[in-house]
């Protein structure tokens, strides 16, 4: 196990992360902080801090890897239905980094199923934070009669989109956040969304595993290029996923 030098920036391979025979398979390296500059330089390279309390940090990187390429999400016909219905309606609205610490604490104080507590630890919520203030961390929300009730937040470095974490206080809010992600990708051609690991629920929406060594020449390709102009609500964005 590496332990990370705290006066470097330097990751190991991302290749040399334990394997599937192991007890933790994709753990890379232990240690470190969290600092803006680390957290960039971890995501250039396919790495993501995952960790509890009481826990060291501790940095991931798995095989194989859960991405959704924006060609290939499924826009099922019931989402398509609320999605039109939600654009219309005067009591919704769809904006883009307009809280995007509101986001992060959302994801952190929503109860999932099968887990007893959060991974966005408070001094992950500051450090995501602080990205979102750099124009790294990008939030992408869901508003009813003026409250917040569901997103998602992620980093996007070049064009690359790397999600982190969702929230739902009603029912498709998060997918109604998503649905305006992947239009602006598909705008700026950002052909591929991080999902991390395999679940049901991404795999419902498009999301489909590749190989670590696909994932790391992708991020060769995306991650230093030359990033789109800042995001913001773009309403002629949806005919990049409705159509004209």
């Amino acid at each position: 196990m590496v332990r990370l030098h705290p006066n470097s920036l330097a990751f190991p391979d991302p290749r040399e992360a334990l394997g599937p025979e192991s007890e933790a398979p994709g753990l890379l390296a232990v240690g470190g902080d969290l600092r803006a500059e680390r957290l960039i330089e971890a995501y250039r390279h396919g790495v993501f801090p995952w960790y509890g309390p009481g826990q060291p940090i501790l940095w991931w990187c798995l095989q194989p890897r859960m991405v959704l390429k924006t060609a290939d999400f499924k826009l099922h016909p019931s989402l398509r239905k609320t999605l039109k219905k939600t654009l219309r309606s005067p009591d919704h609205e769809l904006r883009v980094n307009h809280d995007p610490a509101a986001v992060i604490r959302a994801c952190a104080e929503t109860a999932r199923a099968g887990q007893a507590g959060t991974w966005i630890l408070p001094e992950m919520q500051d450090a995501y934070i602080e990205l979102a203030r750099r124009g790294v961390v990008q939030s992408f929300e869901t508003w009813h009669q003026g409250q917040l009730v569901g997103g998602l937040y992620g980093l996007r470095l070049g064009r690359m989109f790397f999600g982190e974490s969702m929230f739902a206080r009603q029912k498709d809010a998060s997918k109604l956040a998503l649905c305006h992600l992947i239009a602006l990708c598909r705008r700026d051609s950002i052909p591929w969304i991080d999902c991390q690991q395999n679940t049901r629920h991404l795999a419902s929406l498009g999301a489909a595993e590749v190989g670590l060594t696909e994932f790391l020449q992708h991020l060769r390709q995306t991650v230093d290029t030359e990033a789109p102009p800042p995001w913001t609500y773009d309403s002629q964005a949806w005919t990049h996923l409705l159509g004209p």
